[in-house]
């Protein structure tokens, strides 16, 4: 497969600070190769610094956005499956536009689902995906060339385990799919019943089980194991159309063992095989 990595290396509007060191450290730990002795054709690009100079977070996380969207769009007229490495889950906004697609899978220990109503920190990472889905900044993620909200029934969100009160009491209220590892199967045809045709899959690399893979500071007890993460991931990419894949919130400063980046080669390898054999 042709593929084209994109590297959205920021952090809350800072280039290359704390997990927008991500990227590059999933690079420089072997993930081309990785991907080229499997047998891919692999283009790495670089989006590199967008926004203002004063990097202010809303200003430069939508800028990102934009960027990301136009390379991916690039990557899709030219063959290639984008793959987009990225510090903060509002990226997956700019990767949705992109690829012109039409449902999610939200793999996050986190919900993400917060609006600057209900934000108790004003952490704009954690209103990812309530923008993705068209619940907040609206303007601001309008701008975004091609994008298009998703309708929250062609959402499934993967082992979220740490919300706050205000985005629990909204997942009782929209028709988001919840599901564990275990649970995908289910999860997916329910997606497939919504009328989902372009998926993106968007994987957070906080979703595991931090005594198994520790990805960053934002770490809580439970959730998968990596193997238990990859064979969730290729179960739903063998039942549904993935268009685009986004890999985000990996600061190596807490992987002293540099354990992460192979991990995140073999979950893509095999996550891009079975894409290819669906």
């Amino acid at each position: 497969m042709k593929i084209s990595i994109i590297l959205a290396s920021y952090d809350s509007g800072h280039y290359h600070g704390g997990m927008g060191q991500g990227p590059d450290a999933l690079i420089s730990g072997g993930l081309v190769e990785a991907l080229t002795m499997a047998g891919h054709d692999v283009a790495v690009e670089d989006i590199g610094r967008v926004g203002d100079i004063q990097e202010r977070e809303i200003a430069t996380g939508f800028a990102v956005c934009n960027a990301v969207a136009a390379e991916v769009r690039l990557a899709r007229n030219g063959g290639r499956f984008p793959i987009v490495l990225a510090g903060n889950c509002l990226t997956s906004a700019g990767a949705v536009a992109g690829e012109d697609a039409d449902a999610i899978i939200w793999a996050d220990q986190h919900g993400d689902l917060n609006t600057p109503e209900t934000s108790a920190y004003g952490f704009l990472d954690g209103m990812a995906l309530a923008t993705v889905l068209g619940l907040c900044w609206r303007p601001m993620a309008a701008a975004i060339p091609g994008f298009k909200p998703i309708d929250p029934s062609r959402c499934v969100l993967v082992n979220a385990r740490d919300l706050d009160p205000d985005e629990k009491r909204l997942l009782e209220t929209l028709p988001i799919v919840r599901t564990e590892c275990s649970g995908v199967a289910q999860a997916t045809e329910r997606l497939k019943i919504a009328g989902a045709r372009r998926v993106h899959m968007h994987l957070d690399l906080d979703v595991h089980d931090p005594e198994a893979l520790q990805a960053n500071r934002y770490v809580s007890p439970g959730g998968p194991s990596p193997e238990q993460l990859r064979d969730a991931a290729c179960a739903m990419a063998l039942a549904v159309p993935v268009v685009g894949i986004t890999v985000s919130a990996y600061d190596p400063a807490f992987d002293g063992q540099a354990d992460v980046p192979p991990l995140v080669g073999q979950l893509l390898n095999d996550l891009i095989a079975t894409i290819e054999g669906r």
